[in-house]
């Protein structure tokens, strides 16, 4: 290996060739670890971790019809998957019907098409829902989503008290990283702020929002960024509920995290550990909360789709497997393992199952998870994580400074700060400072095809036939009243949900209530600032 100057992680923290107890003095273990279970919280949530139950095996997908992905879903829990991950397909996300214009070319392609209660009811059938947990990755049009799933749950006999699972539900995010955004800001944190208020009062096992940090890291973030926008953001949602009249030691416990897990494997290990402790400050500290499970930062982890490769795909098995064993030695809650191939497509069968096999070695074969937090006392790790949390901290104040993390975002602080992440990284691999093994160096002549999964072109012409029939079918007369009082009510201030759950039993679809909200709220539009 070439001699370097230096050598830093990702975030940009110089890294000594020997650490030893002075890097870590003064220590006091109470404060800076405790036992797992109890505050801050870094060496874990719940005092024994995995030695009692597993992460939750939580494989992402999602693709074309409900009837293709219901098949899928079925088939990766017999194969061991303990719970389900959905994907959306992009007029979803935003909100269109799969007969609107702008849906044209876009139907099925990066998830599931869900255009109505009778798509939800397809996406499920044979599926217990009081018996598995659901996430969905769903932002906008959450409340439409999870609106539906309560109703197929009614419908399987299964009440809303028995329903567990995750919505993303993390709007402020797609302002900064992703763009799949409908209304402006303040009717956004309207919306999640209702879903907090219902769910503590009639869906009480059920995670209301998943912040994301895993779409700024895959923005161009780095670990300390990572941390820092996406605890940020959750002060933001905090701050929104104690300011609607919400008790934090009651909508709080079902807050959850999503993280990303990167390449460098210790970095990321720190990173994790890092943002419990933080989160356990800032609820005890700022928002006063005296409950436990409000200060414990529970959060699922994707290994990074922004380090697969299109050459030498089998090699991102390797990346896989290091990404998913630091979120394992992180603590995390569930994982999502990324199949080889998704560089080219979506993932076929085989390298989904090879993916979820790779967390199963880890579980089962590995050993690691016989201890928890097996790692703690490093000399490195331990430095590595206060220096995480330090600079996340000044992240943080300077976002508060600012006016907090809406205010950021409004004026491009948050998103130049990402951009200029993501240039330097770039600019490091095209100067070969940073190895990507078959991009930059180790390349290898290829000639062998993959089996790549493909979107039928037939698939959106049937669910624009089948959403059609469904809009001549309906009682439309329901539908109109459904969707007039969707309107109505958000023009005041009752919670939403109850007049989206009326308009979803009757039938309205995804694409109508969207638009009933569109012609109250309005439309964000982004104001380019660099």
């Amino acid at each position: 290996m070439e001699d370097k100057k230096k050598f830093l992680t990702s975030s940009g923290i110089e890294i000594k060739s020997v650490y030893k107890p002075e890097d870590i003095d003064p220590f006091d273990y109470e404060e800076k670890l405790g036992m797992p279970g109890k505050y801050p919280f870094t060496r874990g949530v719940y005092p024994e971790m995995y030695r009692t139950r597993l992460w939750t095996m939580r494989q992402y997908a999602g693709y074309a019809t409900a009837e293709e992905s219901n098949k899928r879903y079925r088939y990766l829990l017999e194969q061991g998957q303990t719970g389900l991950s959905v994907a959306f397909d992009l007029p979803t996300q935003i909100g269109y019907d799969s007969d609107h214009p702008l849906s044209k070319g876009e139907v099925g392609k990066v998830g599931v098409a869900i255009d109505s209660l009778l798509d939800m009811e397809t996406l499920f059938d044979k599926i217990p829902l009081d018996k598995v947990s659901t996430s969905m990755t769903i932002n906008a049009t959450a409340a439409i989503l999870l609106a539906m799933y309560i109703v197929v749950g009614e419908k399987q006999g299964v009440v809303p008290e028995k329903l567990s699972g995750t919505i993303q539900n993390d709007i402020l995010k797609e302002y900064i990283a992703r763009g799949t955004y409908i209304y402006p800001p303040s009717p956004s944190l309207r919306i999640i702020t209702d879903i907090f208020d219902y769910c503590s009062k009639y869906v009480p096992k059920w995670n209301t929002i998943s912040i994301s940090g895993y779409h700024i890291r895959e923005a161009g973030a780095t670990a300390v960024q990572e941390v820092a926008f996406t605890l940020a953001d959750g002060i933001a949602y905090v701050e929104a509920a104690v300011k609607k009249g919400l008790d934090v030691n009651k909508f709080a416990p079902r807050l959850s995290f999503f993280f990303n897990a990167h390449n460098n494997f210790l970095e990321e290990i720190a990173k994790f550990r890092a943002a419990r402790r933080i989160w356990a400050k800032i609820m005890k500290d700022r928002f006063k909360a005296i409950n436990p499970s409000a200060l414990r930062l529970r959060f699922h982890t994707q290994t990074a789709g922004s380090t697969l490769t299109a050459q030498q795909p089998e090699v991102n098995v390797v990346r896989v497997t290091i990404q998913a064993l630091s979120a394992v030695l992180g603590g995390t809650q569930s994982l999502h393992t990324n199949s080889m191939d998704e560089a080219l497509s979506l993932p076929t069968e085989s390298s989904a199952r090879l993916a979820l096999r790779t967390q199963q070695v880890i579980g089962y074969e590995s050993g690691v998870t016989d201890t928890v937090d097996p790692l703690a006392g490093s000399y490195y790790l331990e430095n590595l994580t206060d220096e995480i949390e330090k600079r996340a901290m000044e992240y943080i104040k300077k976002i508060d400074d600012m006016g907090g993390m809406l205010r950021a975002i409004e004026s491009g602080y948050v998103q130049r700060e990402i951009q200029d992440s993501a240039y330097k990284y770039q600019m490091e691999v095209e100067r070969g400072e940073k190895i990507v093994i078959g991009v930059n160096k180790f390349q290898i002549k290829e000639d062998k095809e993959f089996d790549i999964l493909k979107i039928d072109e037939e698939v959106e012409k049937k669910q624009v036939e089948r959403v059609r029939k469904l809009k001549s079918e309906r009682n439309n007369e329901k539908v109109k009243k459904s969707l007039e009082s969707v309107k109505d009510i958000a023009r005041g201030n009752e919670n939403l949900m109850f007049p989206i759950l009326e308009a979803v039993r009757n039938y309205a679809t995804l694409g109508e209530i969207s638009n009933a909200l569109r012609e109250v709220f309005g439309e964000y539009r982004e104001e380019i600032k660099f």
